[in-house]
């Protein structure tokens, strides 16, 4: 029973034991569980709001954005937007104020507009500027992201890799424009230094007076005007017996004069000019207070002035009368190549001394010229230039007439130089017997005692003879002069010659003149005159009845040097009677003075046809301003006047077109020491 019993109290006691544990488990897995439901639920709900106000911010943002757009579409353009969303894309965010303050970067400029390397230097740095600013409110705002950029996307790194490589191209191109704004500086100041005229030392100084005042040559002008009254109150003082103020005066007028010398402005003058200036100015004013008397001071000034005038006039005539005989004078050099080509034309046998083709001579149907000359060289490139520029040489008939003094040079030249496939012939005016002083009236003029005077006489009072020295030229002697008014007696034979000066270079095929109608006219040539120039009052004396009865002063002249002839017209009018009649009429040179174109404008007036003015360009010889196109465009040009290609003193700018037909490597040539 004892047994039952501890046995029933130990199931009793286990039984109590378990029954008192149960609550205990209870309560531990709720204070455990519950706290553990509670976070859960709560992070659940948290990102439910979270979400619905993501989502309630995006649409926040999506209705800002809306109103955004709308408003720049009001402000501007669409090409406009486009190239801000296209530059976002890029580089990331801009802001609307860098664009309407015109902050933009390089691409956003427009094409065709240049600006200077200052201002293109300016525009970068305020966009640099700008994009600081940017960046820094970026980081206030915190659109920035860290150091580490541990968190950024592939299209972040992009942009940013992108924004550097612009700010790096962008940095370079302002450094190379401020180089080549830094070179073109340096040469600038090159290109100013080369217009200084260093050459001559101490001449360039920036500091000098002359640099300073417009008129860079008062201080010569100055002096000289000292040296004037000077010379006067010298005058003056000996008048007066004033012997030591004349001393004085003469002294300091030496000194004057070597200081001023040949000066012609005043950087010329030496260091001392001023003082001598001074100097000078004191005398003067002391001559002034003891001799100064206005009537003899005028008189005095009147004298000198007058003296000047004859001096000047003096000088102008001397200088007219050398520019006219270098003109006509023959160069050493020609002088002598003629020499040699004389005597070998006479060492010839006879039987070689003719030329070729001579049945061509009065042949009608060929083009015949006819030349007038004394100067083998001359005649050789009229010859010359008229074959090479001819279609067809062999139709080209050549005319020769030149003096006895010439003839065998003339005939030796084209013996060893023929002219190709032409023909040519060479006659002596000398052996022209029928040109006589009774048949000729010039000829017969040039015998009378006036007329030799005129020439030959060295100080011939009249005032003709002073007044026109181009006249009183050895030309006006030689028949050659006067042939071209003969030439139906000359070529008898021929219907049409085209007459060519040996101052004239052709240039190209010249047939085309033997087609131009004259219209019934003997004389076909191109036109001289402008508005009032090289009209007949130019040339003849309209004071005489004879003249201004039968001419009308305002004819247009016209041009010897290149002229068609119609020798069957020239017969049937008599143009060789007409010529006649006037020269006799001229004896005593009151209707023209000499030469050959006066009487030319009167027996051909009303008889010479206008031909094209791109036939015949003139002027070479004596007018430097002759228009390059018209030259290269004629037909014949023509050195007409005093600067003839073959003498030292023609304009360069027109000997090459002469030149060129010269062959210079010809042995006769190079020993007569003849170059371009």
């Amino acid at each position: 029973m004892a047994l039952k019993r501890g046995l029933s109290s130990v199931g009793v006691h286990r039984n109590r034991s378990s029954g008192s544990r149960f609550p205990i488990v209870i309560l531990v897995l709720f204070s455990v569980l519950a706290p553990l439901v509670f976070f859960v639920g709560r992070g659940l709900y948290i990102s439910d709001q979270s979400s619905a106000q993501s989502s309630y911010t995006k649409q926040n943002v999506d209705w800002r954005e809306r109103l955004a757009l709308q408003s720049i579409k009001n402000l501007f353009t669409k090409e406009v937007i486009d190239v801000v969303t296209t530059s976002t894309a890029d580089l990331g965010p801009l802001s609307l104020d860098s664009f309407r303050k015109g902050n933009l970067s390089a691409s956003w400029k427009v094409i065709g507009v240049e600006a200077s390397v200052e201002d293109d230097a300016t525009s970068q740095s305020n966009q640099k500027a700008t994009e600081s600013k940017q960046e820094m409110s970026q980081i206030k705002e915190g659109r920035l992201l860290d150091d580490d950029h541990s968190s950024d996307t592939p299209a972040k790194i992009l942009r940013r890799q992108l924004r550097d490589d612009r700010r790096a191209k962008r940095a370079a191109e302002l450094v190379q424009q401020d180089n080549e704004a830094t070179l073109k500086l340096e040469n600038a100041a090159i290109e100013r230094s080369k217009a200084v005229d260093s050459a001559v030392l101490g001449r360039y100084n920036i500091w000098r007076k002359e640099f300073e005042n417009d008129n860079s040559d008062s201080t010569v002008c100055l002096m000289r005007d000292q040296i004037i009254m000077a010379q006067v109150y010298v005058s003056i003082a000996k008048m007066k017996n004033k012997l030591d103020l004349q001393q004085e005066l003469q002294i300091r007028l030496k000194e004057s004069q070597r200081a001023v010398g040949e000066s012609t402005v005043d950087a010329d003058l030496p260091h001392s000019a001023p003082e001598k200036i001074k100097t000078m100015g004191q005398v003067l004013s002391k001559a002034r207070e003891q001799l100064y008397d206005c009537k003899l001071v005028t008189g005095k000034l009147r004298a000198m002035l007058q003296t000047s005038e004859e001096q000047v006039r003096s000088l102008k005539k001397q200088s007219t009368f050398l520019s006219q005989l270098a003109a006509k004078t023959i160069p050493n050099a020609i002088h002598c190549l003629s020499m040699r080509l004389t005597i070998e034309y006479y060492l010839l046998p006879i039987e070689k001394r003719k030329f070729p083709r001579s049945e061509n001579l009065e042949n009608p149907n060929l083009y015949h010229y006819a030349l007038f000359s004394d100067n083998v060289l001359a005649a050789s490139v009229v010859v010359n230039s008229t074959i090479m520029n001819a279609k067809d040489p062999s139709q080209h008939v050549f005319h020769l007439v030149t003096d006895k003094l010439n003839f065998g040079a003339m005939n030796m030249w084209f013996l060893l130089n023929p002219p190709g496939k032409a023909t040519i012939h060479v006659e002596n005016v000398d052996e022209f017997k029928w040109l006589n002083s009774s048949y000729c009236p010039v000829l017969r003029q040039l015998e009378t005692a006036a007329m030799k005077e005129y020439y030959f006489k060295a100080d011939n009072p009249t005032k003709s003879a002073s007044s026109n020295l181009k006249y009183r030229n050895p030309k006006y002697l030689s028949m050659l002069n006067h042939l071209r008014f003969y030439l139906p007696q000359v070529y008898p034979k021929l219907n049409k010659i085209l007459f060519l000066d040996d101052d004239i270079v052709v240039q190209k095929d010249l047939t085309g003149l033997w087609s131009v109608d004259l219209h019934g006219k003997v004389n076909g040539a191109v036109e001289t005159c402008g508005e009032s120039f090289h009209r007949f009052d130019k040339y003849l004396n309209f004071s005489n009845p004879h003249i201004s009865r039968n001419f009308d002063p305002n004819a247009c002249g016209w041009a010897y040097g290149m002229n068609m002839f119609d020798l069957k017209e020239w017969k049937k009018r008599d143009i060789t009677g007409i010529y006649h009649k006037w020269q006799n009429m001229n004896e005593d040179r009151t209707l023209w003075k000499l030469g050959t174109l006066p009487p030319g404008l009167i027996t051909f007036y009303g008889l010479t046809h206008p031909l094209e003015k791109s036939w015949h360009v003139l002027g070479l010889g004596y007018n430097p301003s002759v228009d390059k196109k018209e030259i290269e465009h004629a037909a014949v040009v023509h050195y007409n006047g005093n600067m003839k290609p073959w003498l030292e003193l023609a304009m360069t700018k027109y000997r090459s077109y002469w030149t060129k037909y010269i062959k210079y490597d010809h042995p006769y040539i190079r020993s007569c020491n003849l170059s371009e």
